[in-house]
């Protein structure tokens, strides 16, 4: 039986505990030249509900024509960069449930943009009834990739970012572009990822006597793609060790949608999964999921995630959830974007109260193109095991960015960001 998800995380996405006591590693960063804010054009606002006003989060924004996105964040909001010859295109916007709504570029004002997005209304079609055996549609899901996916190596440029909250506190913000080799599922070579630019804000004060750091980087993005890796979460024995059902059906992109439920079987009693796919009812593309982790047995699911640890330290996680999207593009889905929240409870030995951390990872492709090997120049390889609190250096520059797209930041990361200015700034002042 092949190893799921919560193995592969125990090496690719450990957190790693240590003392603080113990020496950082030296960061390391090269310098680039920012982009000419003239040569592109950047657009703020927010996604909506046109009948609940509520935001949609996590809705996709790209370029009609090209391959140019983002994504709005939890709170619905997004900011986009389009090139000036781009801008007589239209925005294409998307989301699970709604029907696709297409902007001008020219009718956008630069901030402060409010666009509604209308609930799609669900005929059940024959097509769907077709295929309304949940284990059928499974099994059309895995036949179906290379149909539905490829098999070309993929050259992506991404947005990262990972958090880690001590309660409600920001204890470490890190931010990154990298250039992603993504490789087709139909060979065993890992995703390859090298870092562009970054930026970085620790605070070390905080973490009291742990030091709380997220393993894996921009890969524990990538690792989660179920298209890519179908055994993290489903071994060759998914229909001994899960139920599905065929939970409910909705629309995306004007397509119909299969919304494929699943969780362990009681039986089982080795932490495992449960969630929902998204699977287009025609082609059986996976283009949507979200599963979290059984969290119940304590003791089971914290040795999942613990690399290092102190004596007298029990951690385990009370929460682990995952999101991963995908987009097509030339009648093709590629990886587009992917999320883990993850809370832990840290318990010391002959201490009252305990200590909760929460730490997030999200990354969105937002360029793409047919791979490029030569086009791998001043840029740093990252190792699987990367820690990039470690790889990245404090910077203030407002415009640091420069024309590369991002994930808009949340108000608490705002505030985490203007942290990054004042520190620099007082640096400044003080040299």
């Amino acid at each position: 039986m092949k190893t799921p998800l919560h193995v592969y995380f125990r090496g690719i996405i450990g957190l790693f505990f240590i003392i603080l006591a113990q020496l950082q590693l030296e960061a390391r960063f090269s310098s680039y030249h920012t982009a000419d804010s003239s040569s592109f054009k950047q657009f703020k606002g927010s996604i909506l509900d046109s009948k609940t006003k509520n935001e949609l989060i996590y809705a996709s924004i790209t370029v009609s024509g090209t391959s140019i996105s983002t994504i709005s964040n939890s709170e619905g909001k997004f900011s986009i960069k389009i090139p000036t010859e781009k801008q007589n295109s239209s925005l294409l916007i998307s989301h699970l449930g709604y029907k696709n709504k297409v902007v001008p570029i020219k009718e956008l004002e630069l901030e402060k943009n409010v666009l509604f997005l209308e609930p799609s209304n669900t005929l059940l079609e024959e097509v769907v009834v077709q295929v309304l055996d949940a284990k059928n549609i499974f099994s059309g899901v895995l036949y179906n990739r290379l149909q539905n996916y490829g098999d070309d190596p993929i050259q992506m440029t991404g947005f990262y970012r990972e958090t880690i909250k001590k309660r409600r506190s920001y204890v470490s913000l890190s931010e990154s572009i990298v250039n992603i080799q993504k490789q087709p599922f139909s060979v065993s070579s890992q995703d390859q990822i090298n870092l562009f630019k970054g930026r970085k804000n620790t605070d070390y004060t905080r973490l009291d006597t742990v030091n709380f750091k997220l393993q894996g980087g921009p890969y524990s993005a990538l690792y989660i793609d179920l298209i890519k890796n179908p055994t993290l979460l489903f071994s060759e024995k998914a229909f001994e060790l899960y139920d599905f059902s065929l939970e409910d059906i909705t629309q995306i992109n004007n397509k119909q949608v299969l919304v494929l439920a699943f969780k362990q079987k009681p039986t089982n009693e080795n932490p495992l999964y449960f969630g929902k796919m998204y699977i287009d009812a025609k082609s059986l593309a996976v283009i949507s999921a979200t599963f979290q982790l059984n969290v119940e047995d304590k003791i089971k699911s914290g040795l999942q995630f613990t690399r290092k640890k102190p004596v007298g330290l029990d951690i385990y996680p009370t929460e682990v959830r995952y999101q991963i999207n995908y987009r097509q593009e030339n009648d093709k889905w590629i990886f587009a974007y992917s999320r883990g929240d993850l809370t832990f409870k840290l318990n010391w030995d002959r201490k009252i109260f305990n200590t909760i951390y929460s730490t997030t990872f999200e990354m969105a492709v937002t360029d793409s193109k047919k791979l490029d090997i030569k086009e791998d120049q001043n840029t740093q390889k990252l190792n699987s095991n990367v820690i990039m609190s470690d790889k990245v250096l404090s910077l203030a520059d407002p415009d640091f960015w420069g024309a590369y797209n991002i994930i808009e930041p949340e108000k608490s990361i705002e505030s985490a960001i203007r942290k990054i200015q004042r520190k620099s700034l007082n640096e400044n002042s003080i040299d």
